[in-house]
């Protein structure tokens, strides 16, 4: 592993009423370059146009895959990820939007905080992730 993880944990065993299966961890140390991330949106990196979905789970999708298109640009991968902020508009999206994001950190551990919001920057956006990572020297 890229990093040192203090107790590493996954959510199904934490949050056992929902449906969810993450690799997070409850710190993480690090040495090394640190890429912090723009929150991202379910927008292409290219043209800014945002997909044409309002299905969270695409959504997710589509930040997920603009991380790791961010992290591979600065010379990383997605186990250098350290920690992400999952910001939604609807509490009820939650379980869709971590097992979503489960997918691409499955084995990371990164640290992992939710928050849900009143509304993002454009009105169709259910989700958006900050992702901070930390390539190691």
């Amino acid at each position: 592993m890229a990093h040192t993880r203090i107790r590493p944990f996954n959510t199904r065993d934490t949050y056992p009423e929902q449906k969810l299966d993450n690799d997070l961890a409850q710190a993480v140390v690090a040495r090394g370059t640190t890429v912090f991330l723009r929150g991202q949106c379910p927008q292409d990196l290219d043209t800014s146009e945002d997909i044409a979905s309002a299905d969270p789970v695409a959504q997710t999708h589509k930040v997920m895959q603009n991380i790791r298109q961010l992290i591979e640009e600065a010379g990383g991968r997605m186990e250098h990820l350290v920690k992400v902020v999952v910001y939604l508009t609807d509490v009820r999206h939650r379980e869709a939007v971590y097992r979503t994001m489960g997918e691409y950190i499955q084995g990371v551990h990164p640290v992992s905080t939710g928050v849900t919001v009143t509304a993002l920057a454009r009105p169709g956006w259910l989700v958006e992730i900050d992702a901070t990572a930390v390539i190691p020297d």
